[in-house]
């Protein structure tokens, strides 16, 4: 059997095929284990957002600078050669999924990954 998908636009032919059981018999209890530990939709739609956003090589570029240290708007844009509002508009995206956290010192707003995003983009990068 062969995969055909269709994905923006682009079809892709896989030509390997599937390997499927010979008799149809399914595990009561690894069903239930696997139905029982499945995360809730809530999570799994918040997530697709989440990977969504880290979809934009700008926005990656931007998590993995604030993977190394805390950074200013500024320091960010200067650091990745993007303008100002350019970088405040990614960072907006960011807060709004709750993937960075914001700190005022005077007239500063400094940006941080937020707590288990931090793990998670230290582990990839």
């Amino acid at each position: 059997m062969s995969i055909c998908s269709y994905m923006k636009g682009i079809t892709l032919i896989v030509t390997e095929q599937i390997e499927i059981c010979d008799v149809p018999m399914v595990d009561p209890e690894k069903v239930d284990r696997v139905k029982r530990a499945l995360t809730d939709e809530e999570t799994n739609d918040r997530l697709s957002h989440v990977f969504g956003a880290l979809a934009d090589p700008t926005r990656l570029r931007i998590i993995d600078a604030l993977s190394r240290e805390e950074l200013c708007v500024c320091d960010i844009s200067a650091a990745l050669g993007l303008s100002q509002s350019a970088t405040s508009h990614q960072l907006r995206t960011f807060r709004q999924l709750r993937l960075v956290r914001q700190r005022r010192e005077g007239r500063l707003v400094f940006y941080s990954l937020d707590g288990f995003w931090t793990k998670i983009v230290i582990f990839i990068f």
